[in-house]
């Protein structure tokens, strides 16, 4: 299915980048810029930066980038027409849907297929609820019972399956989809003999969204009592849902969460839905699974703060401390709430109502060191041993937490609450973290033993070592006057080395992506009148070509356009869609973007901090870049003369007279560039 491209350009037009990253990460302004911790790695360092001028972004940690399509393609992994049609639904855009063809529904891929059908079922349950008897009569009445409004129905999407074989398959037939997506789905099941069924059947539905919105997966209650079939029943993993990385009410919860900096976590669906209609809608569960490490980080996505709710009683408490270490872990800050013994979430909201549970959660919340103490200190009475281990359990949390400044400060409240001397918590913090160390070692020096047993012996290849080339050099009389050169002196580099992703990157690409990027930021700026940046770089690097290939492409492109009269600018790369011009558009959105920003208390104070657009600076760099390409380029020519030199003498000694005086020449090429940039000349 084709969209318009003038409806592309009006979505594009449309979706501003804050506000659709905004939607699954907490953006912090930061001088010109936003930033945050990346949605696509583990970090606790943000590195994620957000330029709303250029309206791209870009990790430094994992080197994600891109404009808003690309972040809604990278973050829901999806395709670009299922971007566009995210973000069209998001601005209120219509797009002419067209009828699809036998052609355009296999190219569609698995996953947009699996939640275009998973939207249809949504649609169908929510239907089957509202306005069939059996639903009406049975789910809704369910729902009512557990005091839900229309409004919260309608917020989580809530619905009924009919207690029925086939009834969503059959309905889902007829609209079009094949069983192949509704097995992958997860919505039906196949038995052996060929029978076909609903998975769903009898129960009223809780769909499970993503961050974005966008049906997942469904949780199920069964209202009749069965003892052949579980209360609630889950989908199961499909490429579009794995349960250890939702959480259910995140996409009810993330603005509120971000609003109020802190998430509240409980057990089950009903707990979201109950604290959601008393006003409290900054709350999340991690049903169908206990609390994972993806969960915990998608939580961290909006905020730092996290409060857990559990049930008081011996299965709640157990919950409490198996999640507790692991949000530790991931640097957030945690407080714990164990309600009344006999109530959860749900029970107790509707019997205190939901100002006495705001307050509830104010009075009696704890920070883990509080929550952990108070167990320990009830058990150990007078029992001095109790006591050192509820300090040493304590502590063992401690060490969870990475910043070691918080770890500093909470060894303070540890001594406060046991009545025993910080120095003595500090030390056994020390001891745990050492004996963490020691097992990481060891499990380090294991694997790679394990490593090396697998590893089959490599044969070392007869090449010069170190020395023997020294040798060769101080060999040769070379005189270092210095010499007249140009670049027409610097041969053609041959055999354009693979992408800089997939091999470890050389001296050379370094500076061609900085030449690269002097080109892109400043191409049109004029060196000095009537000499543009592009026109220096382009006349002093004539005929001699790039040998990573990305930065070749864009080179050419230049070349290209300035035979026409123009000069290319950042825009002409970033605004490039096309499958195979992604790496340039990436290449072009790290070259543009940096890193650090000049700190406001240098420019209140007046300081000035020389900038590189500034025209000497920029000329100056310029001018450099060009000569370490030479130089470079100059250097691999020298490294293959030496090797022809070595054959040479074996085989052919009549040729070793030529080589050598090519090698003279640019060995006087390489000091005088080495003079003119002040470095440090050997030999």
């Amino acid at each position: 299915m084709r969209i318009p491209e003038e409806t592309v350009d009006r979505i594009r037009q449309s979706a501003d980048i804050l506000e659709v990253i905004n939607d699954f990460v907490s953006l912090k302004k930061r001088g010109s810029n936003y930033i945050a911790c990346c949605p696509f790695h583990n970090e606790k360092t943000p590195s994620f930066n957000v330029n709303p001028t250029r309206q791209i972004y870009k990790c430094f940690g994992c080197g994600k980038a891109g404009d808003a399509v690309r972040f809604v393609m990278d973050i829901e992994n999806i395709g670009y027409g299922e971007a566009l049609r995210y973000l069209a639904k998001k601005y209120g855009i219509e797009i002419e849907e067209q009828e699809q063809t036998p052609e355009d529904l296999l190219r569609q891929n698995e996953r947009e297929s699996l939640l275009i059908v998973l939207n249809f079922a949504k649609t169908f349950f929510q239907e089957t609820l509202q306005t069939s008897d059996e639903g009406k009569s049975i789910g809704l009445s369910y729902f009512r019972e557990r005091g839900f409004t229309n409004p919260t129905i309608d917020a989580f999407e809530l619905g009924y399956s009919f207690d029925q074989w086939d009834a969503l398959m059959q309905a889902a037939l007829r609209r079009g989809y094949s069983r192949d997506v509704l097995e992958k789905a997860g919505l039906i099941l196949s038995k052996e003999g060929g029978k076909v069924f609903d998975r769903f059947r009898g129960r009223v539905m809780f769909p499970i969204h993503n961050v974005s919105g966008r049906v997942i997966a469904f949780g199920a209650r069964i209202l009749k009592t069965d003892k052949n079939q579980p209360k609630y029943l889950n989908s199961p993993e499909t490429p579009v849902y794995h349960k250890s990385q939702v959480l259910y009410g995140i996409f009810q919860a993330k603005q509120t969460i971000r609003q109020e900096d802190v998430c509240y976590l409980t057990e089950g669906y009903t707990d979201v839905i109950s604290l959601h209609q008393a006003g409290i809608k900054n709350v999340v569960a991690s049903s169908g699974t206990s609390l994972t490490t993806e969960q915990i980080r998608l939580i961290a996505r909006f905020t730092p703060n996290v409060t857990i709710l559990y049930d008081g009683d011996a299965a709640g408490i157990k919950a409490a401390l198996r999640g507790l270490d692991m949000v530790l872990e991931e640097g957030l800050n945690l407080r714990l709430l164990l309600l009344p013994d006999g109530e959860d979430p749900d029970s107790y909201v509707h019997k205190v109502g939901a100002e006495a549970f705001k307050a509830y959660i104010q009075q009696h919340s704890q920070d883990f060191i509080d929550f952990k103490a108070n167990r320990w200190l009830s058990e150990a009475g007078d029992n001095p041993l109790k006591r050192a281990e509820g300090i040493s359990d304590v502590c063992t949390s401690i060490t969870k937490i990475p910043d070691p400044l918080k770890r500093q400060t909470l060894s303070q409240r540890v001594a406060q609450v046991f009545h025993v001397s910080e120095q003595s918590v500090i030390s056994e913090i020390n001891r745990q973290l050492r004996q963490q160390q020691d097992r990481s070692r060891k499990e380090t020096d294991r694997q790679k033993e394990r490593e090396m047993r697998q590893q089959p012996p490599v044969a070392t290849p007869d090449e010069p070592s170190f020395d023997e080339i020294n040798g060769l050099l101080n060999a040769l009389e070379i005189d270092t006057a210095p010499a007249e050169f140009t670049e027409g002196a610097i041969p053609q580099p041959s055999n354009p080395s693979p992408d800089r992703s997939k091999v470890a990157r050389t001296p050379l690409s370094y500076q061609e992506e900085e030449c690269v990027r002097l080109l892109i930021n400043y191409g049109v700026r004029e060196l000095e009148p009537g000499i543009t940046l592009c026109q220096y770089v382009l006349s002093e690097l004539h005929e001699i070509d790039f040998q990573t290939p990305t930065f070749k492409l864009i080179l050419s492109l230049f070349r290209e356009a300035y035979s026409r009269g123009e000069i290319l600018t950042a825009d002409d790369f970033l605004n490039r869609q096309s499958a195979d011009e992604v790496d340039m558009q990436q290449e072009a959105i790290h070259l543009t973007t940096p890193r650090y920003e000049i700190s406001d208390g240098w420019l209140k104070h007046e300081i000035h901090v020389p900038s590189e657009e500034e025209i000497g600076i920029l000329a100056d760099a310029a001018y450099r870049n060009i000569l370490r390409i030479k130089k470079m380029l100059a250097e691999q020519r020298m490294s293959s003369l030496q090797q022809q030199l070595r054959e040479a003498s074996m085989k052919a000694p009549e040729e070793a007279d030529q080589i050598l005086t090519e090698f003279m020449h640019f060995k006087r090429i390489d000091i005088e560039i080495s003079r003119l940039l002040g470095t440090v000349i050997s030999g």
